[in-house]
C-alpha cells in the first residue's frame, strides 16, 4: 500500500479544509439526541453540506454525491473532524443504507432515496432490534406480507437509532411461518405512516438516542422493498460490513480523540501517575493501526475486493480502542472527571459513556468473536 498521498489528493485536501473553516459553526449545536431543536439544527447543517456538495462525497453526482473514491472520502473525514464539525445525525442513512442501496437498489430507487439523504431533507433510522432479536439478528419475527403491489408491515422493533425524530426507517422483516435467516426481506417504511406509533427511549445522559417502534399493519409499496424477495438477510449482511468494517466509524473520530487525549496527558502529566503515559501512547498507537488498517480496506474495495467476515474484527478493535481511549482520560482527570465539563471543552465523560455501548450495537463484541471463529478460522461450532 502507498502511504504517500498524490498532488491531487494534497489539493483535495486543501478544498476541503477551506470549505469547512468557512462554514463549520462557530457555536457547538446542540446534540442531535436532545431535543427536536438539536436534531433539526443537525438536519439544517447537513443541508448546508449538501449545498457544497459535501452529503455523501463517493456517491455519484446524479445522487447527490461527488463520485469520488473511498480514499477521498478519508481524507474529507480527516478534515471534517479536525475543523470540529457537527456530527452526522443522518450517520444512519449516508453510512450504513446508502452504501447498500448502492450496491442492491434499482436505478429508481437510488433517484428516489439518495438525493434527499445526502441532503438531509430525509433523515433515517434503523429498525433492526427487537425484543427477542438483538446481535442475533436472524432472531426477528416482524412480519410483511405483500398484499397486491403493496406490504403490510406488523411487529415490534426497538433500540432504533434516531428513530425518536427521523423521518424514515429500513427494517427486516420476514414471512409469516419462515424461520431464521430465510424469507426475510429489508422494507423501508415511513415513521409517519398509519398504524406507526414510536416511543421515545432515554439514555443515561437524557437523551432520546433510541425509539421502540410498533408497526400496526402498515401499508408500504412494494418498491420500498430493497433487492429480491427474501433476500433481506443476504443484505442486512452487507449492511453489517458497511457499519462494523469501514464507514460507521471512521478513523479519524479515533485519531482526533487520541489528540485530545495526548494534549490532556501533557497538561495533567505533572499531577499524574506516570505510569499512565504508556495508556497515552497505545492508544495513539491504536488509533493510527485503525487508520492504516481502513486505508488499505478503502484500497481493497477500490480494487473491486468485498467486506466480508473480516469486519468483525474491526469492529472488536475499534469499539475496545474507545473504551480503552476514554478510561485512560478518566484516569487522568481523576475525580474532577464527574464535573460539569465547560461548553467548548472534550465532554470526557460522556464519550466514555458513549463508548461502554460499543461492544454492544453494531453486532455484541461476543457475536463477533463467534463469527471469526467460524467463518475466518474455520473453527468448530
Amino acid at each position: 500500500m502507498n502511504l504517500t498521498y498524490t498532488p491531487e489528493q494534497d489539493a483535495f485536501r486543501a478544498e476541503v479544509r477551506a470549505w469547512l473553516e468557512a462554514h463549520v459553526p462557530t457555536g457547538k449545536l446542540e446534540h442531535f439526541d436532545a431535543s427536536r431543536e438539536g436534531f433539526e439544527a443537525h438536519r439544517a447543517w447537513e443541508a448546508t453540506l449538501k449545498s457544497g456538495d459535501w452529503g455523501m462525497v463517493t456517491w455519484p453526482k446524479e445522487y447527490g454525491g461527488r463520485g469520488l473514491d473511498l480514499i477521498q472520502w478519508l481524507i474529507f473525514e480527516e478534515e471534517y473532524y479536525r475543523a470540529g464539525a457537527p456530527g452526522r445525525v443522518n450517520q444512519n442513512g449516508i453510512f450504513l443504507l446508502g452504501p447498500t442501496l448502492m450496491e442492491f437498489g434499482t436505478h429508481e430507487q437510488k433517484q428516489r432515496f439518495l438525493p434527499p439523504m445526502a441532503s438531509g431533507e430525509e433523515i433515517w433510522a434503523q429498525a433492526w432490534s427487537e425484543p427477542q432479536a438483538g446481535s442475533d439478528l436472524a432472531g426477528v419475527r416482524a412480519t410483511a406480507v405483500l398484499e397486491g403491489d403493496e406490504y403490510v408491515l406488523n411487529g415490534h422493533k426497538i433500540w432504533s437509532s434516531r428513530a425518536a425524530f427521523a423521518d424514515w426507517a429500513f427494517g427486516l422483516f420476514r414471512a409469516p411461518g419462515s424461520e431464521r435467516h430465510k424469507e426475510m426481506s429489508l422494507i423501508f417504511f415511513p415513521l409517519d405512516a398509519p398504524g406507526v406509533t414510536r416511543n421515545p427511549i432515554r439514555k443515561i445522559n437524557g437523551h432520546v438516542g433510541f425509539a421502540e417502534i410498533f408497526l400496526d399493519n402498515v401499508r408500504v409499496p412494494a418498491f420500498n422493498r430493497l433487492g429480491d424477495e427474501g433476500q433481506g438477510w443476504h443484505i442486512c449482511m452487507a449492511t453489517a460490513g458497511f457499519e462494523r468494517g469501514l464507514m460507521l466509524r471512521s478513523p479519524a473520530r479515533f485519531q482526533e480523540a487520541a489528540a485530545a487525549l495526548a494534549a490532556l496527558w501533557q497538561r495533567r502529566k505533572n499531577t499524574c501517575d506516570p505510569a499512565l503515559e504508556g495508556a497515552v501512547v497505545l492508544a495513539h498507537v491504536n488509533a493510527e493501526a485503525y487508520a492504516l488498517n481502513i486505508y488499505q480496506t478503502a484500497s481493497r474495495l477500490m480494487a473491486g475486493a468485498k467486506i466480508g467476515a473480516e469486519a468483525s474484527t474491526n469492529k472488536i478493535f475499534w469499539s475496545e480502542m474507545d473504551i480503552h481511549l476514554h478510561e485512560t482520560a478518566l484516569a487522568i482527570l481523576g475525580a474532577e472527571a464527574e464535573l460539569v465539563t465547560p461548553t467548548g471543552e472534550h465532554d470526557w465523560l460522556d464519550d466514555y459513556i458513549f463508548s461502554l455501548a460499543g461492544p454492544i450495537y453494531a453486532g455484541s463484541n461476543e457475536i463477533q468473536r463467534n463469527i471469526i471463529a467460524e467463518r475466518m478460522l474455520g473453527l468448530p461450532r
